[in-house]
């Protein structure tokens, strides 16, 4: 019986010595907790660049030249020499028109230049004569001033008669309608057969030069002062080039290859668009471009020698839709910085209020932190999108690559 007891007692005090043991190992555990990691973001500092103010100006195309061929004599269209849609050179043959009664105009005025010229002769002849017989009074003085009467007159008709016949030229040569100018022709509105009349409403055809061609853009009036008081205040500096280039984007948004040049700038407000024309003269040498393309016009404006330029990942929006970004202040903390933008240029946006050169601004890490956080910032690579230490894989620069 007493050896029972103190078996007892001795399992007792084992039971209670092991759980003091667990006791203490579990609240030295509670004692010794894990300091939080630091996250790292990656950042850029931006800076104040010079970055070209771009127009993007909405516009047609129009041919450089139109010459619309429309008959200057009357008659039957005897032959259409011409392919529709073809190239013409100046002086190529379109229509021919019937001659015969033009032809016979012709004739008929040279016959009657002939006539005139012989009797001209005679009455010079005469007109000689009596200015010598008057000076023997062999004849009176009215007979030799009706002579030269005459002869002035005779003059007189053979003039009329050149003329005449330099008219039935004229008409002759109309009948002949050839291209004033080198391009491509349009389709035709008569057949052969047709009768047409002089300098008649409608045209035959028309011919179009191509090369180069007319981009006519239209600026809202707004923008333009705006741009103009920019400039007087010195924000932007305006372009000084004699000839600024204008790139042409085309209706599936490619960028035409050849650049042109602008021509001028409209002195006046259209009062319906409240808009000014600029146009522009582009090279068009195969022809890609054709009158009444709908396109858009990049055109070089001014310079901000001041710019702030932050990529367009860097941006986000806030619930009142205003632009924010994330910037690293001098405690490593986090702060939103809302901001005022101006345009975009690539893949990065002109930050014209809110973000000073020297600021450094989250690009990479968002997800990880929050406004307030204490941060480690590293240099963001631009050309990699990545902050460094950040491994790349294959697979993921392929996905990066733009579509």
């Amino acid at each position: 019986m007493n050896t029972s007891c103190v078996f007892f007692k001795h399992c007792l005090w084992l039971i209670c010595g092991i759980g003091l043991t667990m006791t203490a190992c579990t609240s030295g555990k509670g004692d010794n907790k894990p300091v939080p990691k630091i996250p790292e973001v990656g950042v850029m500092t931006v800076q104040k660049v010079t970055q070209p103010i771009v127009a993007d100006l909405p516009g047609r195309t129009n041919a450089y030249l139109i010459a619309e061929i429309r008959p200057q004599v009357s008659g039957i269209i005897r032959q259409r020499t011409f392919t529709e849609g073809a190239l013409v050179k100046a002086g190529d043959l379109l229509y021919q028109i019937e001659p015969a009664p033009y032809l016979a105009s012709y004739q008929s005025a040279a016959a009657a230049l002939q006539k005139t010229e012989a009797t001209l002769v005679t009455l010079k002849l005469k007109a000689d004569r009596y200015k010598e017989l008057v000076k023997i009074n062999a004849i009176s003085r009215q007979d030799n001033d009706d002579t030269q009467a005459a002869l002035q007159q005779g003059e007189a008709d053979v003039a009329a008669a050149r003329a005449a016949l330099s008219t039935a030229k004229i008409n002759l040569d109309f009948t002949k309608l050839v291209s004033p100018i080198t391009g491509f022709v349009s389709t035709s509105t008569f057949t052969p057969g047709a009768l047409v009349t002089a300098n008649q409403e409608t045209a035959l055809t028309t011919v179009q030069q191509l090369d180069p061609i007319y981009v006519d853009v239209i600026q809202s009036s707004s923008d333009l002062l705006k741009l103009k008081r920019d400039i007087a205040a010195g924000k932007l500096t305006g372009n000084t080039q004699k000839e600024v280039p204008v790139r042409v984007v085309l209706e599936d948004g490619s960028i035409y290859k050849h650049a042109g040049k602008l021509k001028f700038s409209g002195v006046s407000v259209n009062t319906a668009s409240d808009a000014v024309t600029l146009r522009a003269v582009v090279p068009n040498p195969d022809g890609v471009l054709l009158p009444g393309m709908y396109v858009h016009a990049l055109i070089d404006v001014a310079q901000d020698k001041d710019a702030i330029m932050v990529p367009q990942r860097a941006v986000t929006r806030n619930t009142r839709g205003e632009p924010t970004v994330l910037v690293v202040d001098a405690g490593q903390k986090v702060q939103q910085r809302n901001i005022e933008t101006n345009g975009t240029y690539g893949d990065e946006w002109r930050v014209s209020k809110g973000l000073q050169a020297g600021e450094r601004v989250v690009m990479d890490g968002v997800q990880k932190i929050s406004v307030g956080t204490i941060v480690k910032p590293v240099p963001f690579d631009k050309a990699t999108g990545a902050a460094p230490g950040t491994v790349i894989t294959p697979a993921a620069t392929t996905n990066s690559q733009p579509r």
